[in-house]
C-alpha cells in the first residue's frame, strides 16, 4: 500500500479547484440558455444543480485545514488565550467582509453618494489594507498606519452606505451573512469546538453527531427555533465533517494504517451520501436554500469522494502539475474570492458588456471559464508582487 504524508497536499488542490468553480458558477449565473443541471436549483425544488455543490465543498475544505492551523499554534507553544484571539479575529474578518458584501445586494443606486461600482472598489481596497499579508521587513509604523487607514476607510464607507428604497431608506444591516459571513460563523464555532476538545477524535465525532442532530431535528420540525450563531447548524456540520476527515487521516496515517484509511474514507463518503438520500423524503428534500440535511450530507459525501481521488492523484501519484494553472486559487483563496468584485466594478465603470454570443449558451459557459482563469492569473500576478490577503 502506498505511503502517505502527514501533511495533506491535496487540500490545497481541492481548495483551488473549488475556488475556480466558485468563480465560474458565480459568473455563469448571469448567462442565459445554459443546461439546467449547471444552475442553482430553486428553493422549493427537491433537487440540486452543480452550482449547489460548490459552497458546501468550500465549508468542508475549511474544516479540512482547521486542525493543521490550530495544531501548528499549539506546537509553537501559544497560549489558549492567544489561539482563541487568533480564532476570533479570523472569524471577525470573514463576518465583516460578508456583512458588507450582503449589503451590496441592497445598495440604493439613486440616493447613495457613491456609485455602486465605486463603493464596491472602495470596500475591497479597505479589505486589502486591513487584511493584507504585509511583508515582515515593513516597519510596524507603516503596517499599522495602513491597517488603521483601511479601518477608517471602512468606517466612512459604512456611514456613507445607503440601502433600501427612497421611501424606506436603510443603513447597513445583516439581511443574511453572505458566503464569507457564513464561513466565519461556522469557523468560529468549529474552531472552538476543536480547540476545547483538544482534537480528541471520539469527542469530535460526538460533537459532529450533536450538530447533525440539530440540523436534522430542525428540518424534521421537531426543533422549531434557530439557535443564535449556530442557526440550523448546516454549515457547522459540513465544516466539522472536514475536521473529522483530517483527524482520521492524521491518526491512521501517523500509525501507518494506510489500508484502513482508504477503507474508512470510502465508507464515510458513501455513508454520508446514502444517509442524505435516506433522509431526503422526511426532512424537506434536497435544498441548498433551506440547507436541508439531505443537501448537507449528499454534498459532503460527494466532496469526500472527490477529496479521496485527489489524495490519490496528489499525495500518492504526485500529479501536482495537473493543477498548476489554478494553484494560486488554493494558496491565495480569499484574494481570489475578492478579485471578481473589482473586476465587475471596473467593467461597470467602463460600461463594458459582453456581446450576446458570450452571454448565452455554450459561448457564455466558455466566457465564465475564461473569467475564472483570468481571475486566477490576476491573483498569480498579485502573489508575485506579495499582494495577498491573510486571514
Amino acid at each position: 500500500m502506498n505511503q502517505l504524508p502527514l501533511r495533506i497536499l491535496s487540500i490545497d488542490v481541492l481548495r483551488a479547484l473549488t475556488m475556480f468553480l466558485m468563480i465560474f458558477v458565480n459568473d455563469v449565473a448571469g448567462v442565459s440558455n445554459i443546461p439546467q443541471w449547471i444552475e442553482h436549483a430553486p428553493a422549493d425544488v427537491d433537487g440540486m444543480g452543480f452550482s449547489d455543490l460548490i459552497f458546501p465543498a468550500f465549508l468542508f475544505i475549511v474544516g479540512l485545514s482547521l486542525p493543521f492551523a490550530i495544531q501548528s499554534r499549539i506546537v509553537k507553544g501559544e497560549s489558549l488565550f492567544s489561539i482563541s484571539g487568533y480564532i476570533g479575529l479570523r472569524a471577525l474578518a470573514l463576518i465583516v467582509m460578508g456583512f458588507f458584501h450582503v449589503n451590496l445586494e441592497n445598495y440604493n443606486h439613486h440616493s447613495a453618494i457613491l456609485p455602486y461600482p465605486v463603493y464596491t472598489i472602495a470596500i475591497t481596497i479597505a479589505f486589502f489594507l486591513i487584511w493584507l499579508d504585509y511583508p515582515e521587513n515593513l516597519s510596524k509604523n507603516k503596517k499599522y498606519g495602513l491597517i488603521g487607514f483601511g479601518i477608517l476607510l471602512l468606517a466612512v464607507l459604512a456611514l456613507l452606505y445607503k440601502g433600501g428604497s427612497i421611501n424606506h431608506p436603510e443603513g447597513l444591516k445583516p439581511h443574511w451573512w453572505g458566503i464569507l459571513g457564513i464561513i466565519g460563523w461556522a469557523y468560529l464555532v468549529s474552531a472552538f469546538v476543536y480547540l476545547f476538545l483538544k482534537g480528541n477524535l471520539l469527542l469530535l465525532m460526538l460533537a459532529f453527531v450533536a450538530f447533525a442532530g440539530i440540523n436534522i431535528t430542525t428540518h424534521l420540525g421537531l426543533f422549531n427555533h434557530h439557535l443564535w450563531i449556530i442557526g440550523d447548524a448546516s454549515s457547522i456540520v459540513l465544516m466539522l465533517g472536514g475536521v473529522l476527515i483530517t483527524s482520521v487521516y492524521k491518526k491512521l496515517i501517523g500509525s501507518k494504517q494506510y489500508l484502513d484509511f482508504w477503507i474508512l474514507i470510502s465508507f464515510y463518503g458513501l455513508l454520508s451520501f446514502a444517509f442524505g438520500m435516506f433522509i431526503r423524503p422526511y426532512a424537506g428534500g434536497i435544498s441548498k436554500i433551506y440547507a436541508t440535511p439531505a443537501w448537507v450530507f449528499v454534498c459532503m459525501g460527494i466532496t469526500i469522494i472527490v477529496f479521496q481521488l485527489l489524495i490519490y492523484l496528489i499525495d500518492v501519484k504526485h500529479k501536482n502539475d495537473w493543477f498548476k494553472l489554478i494553484k494560486p486559487a488554493g494558496t491565495s483563496t480569499l484574494t481570489c474570492y475578492l478579485i471578481p468584485y473589482l473586476l465587475y466594478a471596473i467593467f461597470s465603470l467602463a460600461h463594458f458588456h459582453f456581446p450576446h454570443f458570450l452571454s448565452s449558451g455554450i459561448g457564455g459557459i466558455i466566457r465564465s471559464l475564461v473569467i475564472a482563469l483570468l481571475v486566477i492569473r490576476i491573483v498569480y500576478f498579485l502573489e508575485k508582487k506579495k499582494l495577498r490577503l491573510k486571514v
